[in-house]
């Protein structure tokens, strides 16, 4: 078995599909191959993550509405989340990629190690099926799955926002108040919440800590640390 193969705890059967899915697309573009590389096998494993965790949370929470089955499913299939799965693998040591890209830090961008797993999964899926795919990826998101049983829906924004941030750097992110108005009965106050200097949402609140989260909830929405390459 090839290291990669010893950390999932699996032996492809077809070596090329393994090499496909760890293929970026830059590499293509320095080398000239350009039917080569993870982009489709990533479009196939995004609709089989998608499948598998839809039916474990369709099975889990049997009195969901759709529209809270779909928040669920986000989290679990977000660049973010799938990039911590990648990191836990060490996706990045393995990935050929171009020069270009491996000198601009593309072994430990967001949206690279997200797509590659989900290429992995793709790979994984074309050379064994889909109950072999369901029970490593439940293994591997246990954790995910797991906080989901106990906090399944938006009741902490904050801590959401800062489980996805410090996927990315272990900085966390600060709450600023910005303005408080009003009678000493009726205050209310406006806060934002500040990340590596990026403001990344603002809310109001009849108290700081409504505020606050309303800025995390406004953060988690826009999802601005995504336009600048996190």
């Amino acid at each position: 078995m090839t290291p990669i193969e010893e950390r999932l705890n699996y032996k492809f059967r077809n070596s090329l599909l393994l090499a496909e899915a760890l293929t970026h697309p830059s590499l293509g573009h320095e080398t000239h191959r350009h039917h080569f590389d993870n982009q489709r096998l990533e479009f196939l494993g995004d609709a089989v993550l998608q499948l598998i965790f839809t039916q474990y949370l369709f099975d889990l929470f049997p009195t969901f509405s759709e529209g809270q089955l779909t928040k669920l499913r986000s989290r679990l299939v977000s660049r973010e989340g799938l990039q911590v799965h990648a990191l836990s693998l060490g996706l990045g040591n393995y990935l050929m990629m171009g020069k270009g890209e491996e000198h601009n830090g593309g072994r430990a961008r967001n949206s690279i190690l997200a797509d590659a797993f989900e290429a992995l999964i793709g790979a994984m899926f074309l050379d064994s099926d889909l109950e072999t795919v369901r029970q490593f990826i439940v293994a591997e998101a246990k954790l995910d799955l797991d906080n989901i049983l106990f906090e399944p829906y938006d009741i902490n924004p904050k801590g959401r926002l800062q489980e996805l941030l410090q996927a990315i750097s272990p900085k966390s992110p600060t709450y600023l108040t910005v303005s408080e108005t009003g009678p000493e009965h009726l205050k209310a106050f406006g806060a934002k919440v500040i990340w590596l200097d990026m403001e990344l949402g603002y809310g109001e609140g009849h108290s700081k800590k409504e505020a606050e989260t309303r800025a995390a909830i406004d953060a988690l929405e826009r999802k601005l640390w995504q336009a600048n390459n996190f």
